[in-house]
């Protein structure tokens, strides 16, 4: 097992060991994957864990974080999700994040996760953040895959709260679908819709380092890049988000969660994230407050740090090595 305080780790270069490697969807469609398997011999692993990153994410941003769970001795796989990163693009314009619907996402998962958990030693682990811990606890309560634990991250449970209401922004996504617009841009290329501009790093992240991060990325592999969503994305996203607040599913979800969620997040609605964790049964939740903005793996050390501890807690106690 690494002692991860022991090394520098390089966020700006795929580490030795980890495999890119194309997935083939049920449908033809070629996604992008990476598989870093654990240092110890496979009987010695300590499990698996599959991670699934954020709109408009792609899975370099979060190297580091792999690091941190396979220093601990845990297989760990990621694949972009369709239209995202390295596994294409689902509209004619490439910097513009489209779905055609939520549902499509959430199958793809659901394929993927049969297959990864088939080839990987368990216990099975499903980390999702934002928009990915939106569409893993939508997969978990629509009973399409069944991890022995999750970790969800700032999941996107409902958009934060802001001058303009969920009915009545969603009824405007509408009406820009209906006049044929529907493969484009909803917004500047900011991470907040509808509301007034905030600069994008202060919505993501206080370390500017990680933040920059991205843009060595951006440069390295341009095809990951993506900007803002489409108006589909959005009009589908207000669909999906109030499709899982069903309160009869998250009561009835069995499966132990750990939440990491920021109290002053201004991209993801932490009451409804609250409400959510208090409605499962196996839940629980690590708050933070104004010292952590929306990405919480990428945040500076003292945070990450401690978000990492809780994480790993959790995991020892909830799903320990079978």
């Amino acid at each position: 097992m690494t002692d991860l305080k022991d090394e520098r780790f390089d966020r700006r270069a795929v580490p030795e060991g980890a495999v890119e490697e194309p997935w083939i969807g049920p449908d033809g469609w070629e996604f992008r994957k990476l598989s870093w398997l654990s240092d110890d011999p496979p009987e010695a692993a300590r499990g698996s864990i599959l991670f699934m990153t954020g709109r408009a994410d792609f899975y370099e941003k979060y190297l580091e974080t792999f690091h941190d769970f396979h220093g601990r001795g845990w297989n760990v796989t990621s694949v972009d999700w369709r239209g995202q990163g390295g596994s294409g693009r689902c509209g004619p314009h490439p910097h513009v994040g489209h779905i055609d619907d939520f549902a499509t996402w959430v199958g793809d998962l659901a394929v993927f996760y049969d297959q990864w958990q088939a080839a990987h030693a368990g216990p099975h682990i499903v980390v999702g953040h934002s928009m990915g811990g939106h569409l893993v606890l939508r997969a978990m309560t629509e009973q399409r895959v069944h991890p022995d634990a999750a970790i969800l991250s700032a999941p996107m449970l409902a958009p934060a709260g802001g001058s303009v209401p969920e009915w009545i922004a969603q009824g405007i996504a509408k009406v820009m679908c209906a006049i044929g617009r529907s493969e484009r841009t909803a917004w500047k290329p900011t991470e907040k819709p509808l509301e007034p501009y905030v600069p994008r790093q202060a919505l993501l992240t206080h370390d500017a380092e990680r933040y920059s991060d991205e843009f060595f990325w951006f440069r390295e592999r341009p095809f990951v890049r993506l900007g803002p969503a489409s108006w589909r994305w959005v009009e589908r996203a207000y669909a999906s988000t109030r499709k899982l607040r069903n309160r009869k599913k998250l009561m009835e979800m069995k499966i132990p969660i750990l939440v990491l969620a920021t109290s002053t997040d201004q991209l993801v609605d932490h009451a409804t994230i609250e409400r959510a964790v208090q409605l499962m049964p196996r839940a629980e939740m690590k708050l933070f407050g104004p010292e952590s903005a929306h990405e919480i793996f990428r945040e500076v050390d003292a945070i990450r740090d401690e978000a990492l501890s809780a994480c790993f807690t959790f995991l020892d106690r909830v799903a320990p090595k079978k």
